[in-house]
């Protein structure tokens, strides 16, 4: 084997141990066990399985995967504790490795699916993030831990609409709202508005009603199951939002547009947070930009693909609506915000 053979070889292999590393924190985020460690302390594998009421035999295997891959040590003869990194893919942790995890997984189940479906060309539809018990549960965990902190540090701050929406008591409605981050975000910063959230995952809309609950919200912001296409509420709306989903329905772009029009009120905004899918290729390369690209491709079984803000655009003027783009996260994604004239 050539030097140049040899030296990719071992590049593709730190790339799978990598996989495999996040593979072990998500069986150990999805049956809790490293809160179970963190809650009790050190534990023998019984121990911790009877914690996290699971069997038995499985954690003694994956406490031999945690402990190579260093998430959790030996402290005495069978007898385990948290290492720092273990500690970091607790769920309630703060800056929580957690969203890492969630997305390796879902990216090999979303590639398996890719690859035995491009034979046929069939695209099965969002279904398919259903297709896996553990998953649908951490979803929107997974999606907060990723996008909050970027809404909180970046988005509220250049967004104008927001602060105009609160200083007129408006009504925020979250469309596909998963577990409600982004309605009690904006509630927690803006105390004068209120907020619908809707989905249609009944799992998303109990973590939310939970959480607002927990977050003294609830009498603010109501979830209710729902979609774009059920959109009904008693009012007119001062900003409608969508989180990364506008490309789920552009087959509908139309439509879509003509909803969003017809529920505002005028000088009301519609807030379009999208990945902002780059005009040069060769920009898919950055590091930053990969996870977009293999994202684009596993999108495709669900039925949809990345846009370019400047269709976003041009979508709200053909329903007469003006529109500006905030890029953030150093351009991978951008928020466009369409409004209503008065």
């Amino acid at each position: 084997m050539s030097s140049n053979s040899s030296g990719l070889r071992e590049q593709v292999m730190s790339r799978v141990q990598g996989a495999l590393y996040l593979s072990t924190a998500y069986a150990g985020i999805v049956n809790g066990l490293f809160e179970a460690l963190a809650d009790r302390g050190p534990a023998t594998p019984r121990e911790l399985a009877l914690a996290a009421e699971v069997d038995t035999a499985y954690v003694v295997r994956w406490c031999d995967s945690a402990y190579a891959f260093e998430l959790i040590d030996e402290t005495a003869d069978g007898v385990f504790s948290l290492t720092d990194q273990g500690t970091a893919f607790r769920a309630d942790g703060p800056d929580s490795l957690m969203p890492l995890a969630v997305q390796a997984f879902l990216a090999a189940h979303m590639g398996e699916r890719a690859a035995e479906l491009m034979r046929t060309g069939e695209r099965p539809g969002e279904q398919a993030l259903a297709e896996r018990s553990t998953l649908l549960p951490l979803f929107g965990p997974m999606l907060e831990g990723q996008f909050a902190p970027l809404l909180e540090r970046e988005v509220l701050e250049r967004v104008p609409a927001f602060r105009e929406v609160d200083a007129r008591g408006g009504l925020a409605v979250d469309l596909g709202c998963g577990n409600g981050w982004y309605l009690r975000r904006l509630a927690g910063r803006y105390p004068g508005l209120r907020g619908i959230g809707l989905d249609g995952f009944e799992e998303n809309i109990r973590q939310a009603r939970e959480l607002a609950d927990g977050e003294g919200l609830s009498e603010r912001l109501d979830f209710r199951a729902g979609d774009l296409h059920a959109f009904a509420v008693d009012e007119p709306v001062d900003l409608i939002a969508m989180n990364r989903a506008l490309h789920h329905v552009w087959d509908q772009k139309e439509n879509v547009f003509r909803i969003l029009r017809a529920h505002l009120k005028p000088g009301g905004f519609a807030v379009i947070w999208e990945p902002h899918w780059p005009l040069d290729r060769s920009r898919l390369r950055e590091p930053a930009m990969r996870a977009m690209a293999f994202q684009n491709l596993v999108e495709h079984v669900q039925g949809n693909h990345f846009l370019m803000p400047r269709e976003i655009v041009e979508q709200f003027q053909t329903v007469g609506m003006s529109a500006e783009v905030y890029d953030v996260a150093d351009g991978r994604d951008a928020i466009v915000v369409g409004r209503l004239p008065l």
